[in-house]
């Protein structure tokens, strides 16, 4: 067990992950094939995460004497999801080393309070309101409308989002809230939706991958392709430029994904933060030769970051539970794996979760190849033998 404070970390000590979840559970994969031991904290005693770490403490995040049997095998502890209670990173930090910090994971749970830092960077996100009050809500300008309703908290995946049109609808829309705090965002002219992964030292030193384009289908991720031809060279560099400036203005240290919206006019704002691995750098694992698991990990144990470079072109598929009820069955039949296993370049990751239901995220497909032509034509029969919508061609070429 090392000291507070003593790094580098070095394999042979343990880490440890507040989340049991897919991505806790992968970090525990790259952690582990490092030489490292893991202990993962989560209330399920079915967490993937759990089911595959050395130790599994399966108590509530804010439970004292579960923080505390964490902090007594952890040399250091991160986070896997952004809404673990920020007072349990605070009271981890006093034994043991934590990144990312509470301050950036309480940033990340506040959308008012997130768009006000995207602000202090100098990082434009779109034109919105704070509603808060009633007085907030009569304040709100005509030409923030149309716009998106957004719960301040807790809302991902699409969940606390509604669409407004008018005034009327807004007042509906926020009554319907239970009258929570929340953002309203203009709606803009959107060309896509892309991402920026990068990773943090306590040096300062900052790496990243390539930005990844994203297209979402009911609020989640479905697909994302990374290629030199997925954007124009100028709103990849602006949005790695955007996502240091986030990066450094909170001192973050982890992995950290920065969502962009790119527009028609070519112009960028940025959406949101996860202080975490993403879901959209899940190709990672195959197509580079550091995964964004393994720089949590390094950025973790205070080891050097060395700049990640893709060797393969990428699309990857989200496989969320409705895959298993694609012919309207009552009792959940397994996609056919074999069929897709055939195919080349196939990389399937599924996430140990017992019951798959429609939403759920239960996987996803990576594929890679020698050229960005033979990726997608796979990832296209992929999604045919799945029963997933078509792989549109998207970017440049």
């Amino acid at each position: 067990m090392t000291k507070n404070g003593d790094l580098p970390i070095l394999p042979g000590a343990t880490l440890g992950v507040l989340g049991g979840g897919q991505l806790g559970r992968m970090f525990a994969h790259a952690a582990q094939r490092m030489g490292y031991f893991t202990a993962v904290l989560d209330p399920d005693a079915d967490s993937p995460a759990g089911r595959v770490s050395h130790h599994h403490i399966h108590t509530d995040y804010a439970d004292v004497d579960g923080l505390a049997r964490l902090a007594g095998l952890a040399d250091a502890v991160t986070t896997e999801f952004e809404n673990v209670p920020a007072p349990s990173l605070e009271h981890l930090a006093v034994a043991r080393p934590v990144s990312p910090n509470a301050s950036a994971i309480a940033i990340a749970q506040d959308r008012i309070a997130e768009k006000a830092h995207f602000t202090r960077c100098g990082v434009p996100c779109a034109p919105y309101a704070a509603i808060e009050t009633a007085a907030q809500l009569a304040a709100v300008e005509d030409h923030l409308l149309p716009g998106i309703l957004k719960t301040a908290r807790l809302g991902y995946d699409g969940k606390g989002q509604q669409r407004v049109k008018t005034r009327a609808e807004l007042v509906e829309a926020w009554q319907a809230t239970g009258c929570v705090p929340c953002v309203l965002e203009k709606l803009l002219p959107l060309e896509f939706e892309c991402s920026v992964i990068l990773a943090r030292g306590r040096d300062g030193q900052v790496v990243h991958f390539p930005p990844q384009r994203n297209l979402h289908r009911d609020g989640i991720l479905a697909v994302t392709e990374v290629h030199v031809l997925n954007m124009p060279k100028t709103v990849a560099q602006g949005a790695v430029n955007s996502a240091k400036s986030i990066a450094n203005g909170l001192d973050y240290v982890g992995v950290l994904c920065v969502e962009f919206f790119a527009l028609a006019d070519g112009s960028l704002v940025v959406n949101e933060m996860a202080p975490r691995p993403h879901n959209s750098g899940h190709y990672t694992m195959e197509a580079c030769d550091v995964s964004q698991f393994e720089l949590q990990v390094r950025t973790l144990a205070g080891l050097p970051l060395a700049a990640p470079r893709q060797h393969s072109p990428a699309i990857m598929l989200n496989l969320l539970g409705d895959l298993w009820f694609t012919s309207g069955e009552e009792k959940p039949v397994s996609p056919r794996w074999s069929d897709v296993l055939a195919l080349p370049g196939v990389h399937l990751h599924l996430y140990g979760k017992i019951e798959p239901r429609p939403g759920r995220k239960m996987g996803h497909l990576t594929l890679t190849g020698a050229t960005l032509e033979s990726v997608r034509a796979n990832a296209s029969q992929a999604a045919l033998l799945l029963g997933l919508p078509p792989v549109e061609v998207t970017g440049l070429a």
